[in-house]
């Protein structure tokens, strides 16, 4: 097992509010769900930037403006400013700037956020391929985006122009339910095509770059539902996270998750910003969490003792975690879980 592969949930005696100077808040299924907010979400965010936190929402979606999506947490009781709202968007076009002419053209397959985000940059958004564009910037653009938009990616990159995209999510969550994503139409570039687009988005390092560019944090933590994006983006980024347990994550991918996607801290949801972290240490052959104490037995994990659940399945990620070392646990969990009622 190499140096530096996680093994437990890290303990904290401060508020991580106190802890870190900038929370780097993914939106969807941590601050809002569906449109409205999460419980507890708002005065928790209220809290931790009384202790001096500063916030900022990072973003892959690339269809919405900062503006929009400030003006939304706004109307939820999160006073935000645009400035405080980072997307795949505009990451994606400082990596398109960096590549190709001042000025220069760029196709879009996108929404307005997208186009927003290039002119920011000084590039000149078109629609068509006959346009001569130095690049092709390709972003989710919401359900009514036009089959012929695709079209267009694919005559200008057979003629060997360079092709971007904000972010590769095959799925979006939908107030009706998992809706395809951006990285559903990068794959039908990429099927028509053959070629591979540069990335901006999580959990690539562009993104990172850009939120640490946009905020100056220099001590931030992640905050974050999803494995796959917050959380490796952070472990790409080498900053440390916090995974929250209100959207797409449950406890048993956690206990399954590889070391790029186990969070430095696990809380229920953002009031963990306001509260320290309790240690998780060894105990005999296992590991114990406060008044919980998990161990492996027979190719399953085992939980013994009471109080608070998330301080049972904080035990359990150092048992499954230090098991798996470099790789995934295959131990059962199920019966440990469902005695937290997780």
């Amino acid at each position: 097992m190499s140096q530096g592969v996680r093994t437990r949930p890290e303990g904290s005696g401060r508020p991580l509010s106190e802890a870190y100077d900038t929370a780097l808040l993914d939106l969807d299924g941590v601050v809002y769900a569906g449109g409205n907010a999460i419980v507890h979400a708002v005065e928790s965010l209220a809290a931790a930037s009384t202790d001096g936190m500063r916030l900022a929402y990072v973003t892959n979606n690339a269809l919405r403006t900062p503006d929009s999506v400030a003006a939304h947490l706004t109307e939820l009781g999160i006073p935000t400013g645009a400035a405080e709202v980072i997307t795949s968007a505009q990451a994606v076009a400082r990596l398109i700037a960096e590549q190709v002419p001042p000025g220069a053209r760029v196709l879009v397959v996108g929404g307005e956020g997208l186009r927003v985000a290039l002119r920011e940059r000084g590039l000149q958004p078109v629609e068509t391929a006959d346009d001569d564009p130095a690049a092709v910037a390709q972003g989710y653009g919401g359900p009514e985006l036009a089959w012929g938009r695709f079209a267009e990616a694919c005559y200008a990159i057979a003629r060997g122009v360079p092709w971007f995209a904000s972010n590769t999510d095959l799925t979006i969550p939908s107030g009706r339910g998992i809706a395809p994503g951006n990285g559903a139409a990068v794959e039908v570039v990429r099927i028509a095509t053959g070629a591979e687009p540069q990335v901006a988005g999580k959990p690539l390092p562009p993104m990172h770059r850009e939120t640490i560019l946009r905020t100056a944090a220099v001590r931030p933590l992640v905050v974050g539902d999803r494995l796959d994006t917050d959380i490796e983006g952070a472990f790409n980024g080498g900053v440390d996270s916090l995974l929250v347990l209100t959207g797409v994550t449950d406890a048993a991918r956690l206990l399954a998750a590889p070391p790029r996607h186990r969070p430095t801290y696990v809380d229920a949801d953002l009031r963990g910003l306001l509260t320290g972290q309790p240690e998780v240490g060894e105990d005999g052959a296992g590991f114990r969490c406060a008044g919980w104490a998990a161990t492996t037995v027979d190719g399953r994990l085992e939980l013994a003792g009471d109080g608070e659940a998330l301080d049972g399945l904080r035990a359990l990620c150092a048992a499954a975690w230090t098991t798996a070392g470099e790789g995934v646990c295959e131990l059962d969990g199920g019966k440990a879980l469902a005695r937290l009622g997780l």
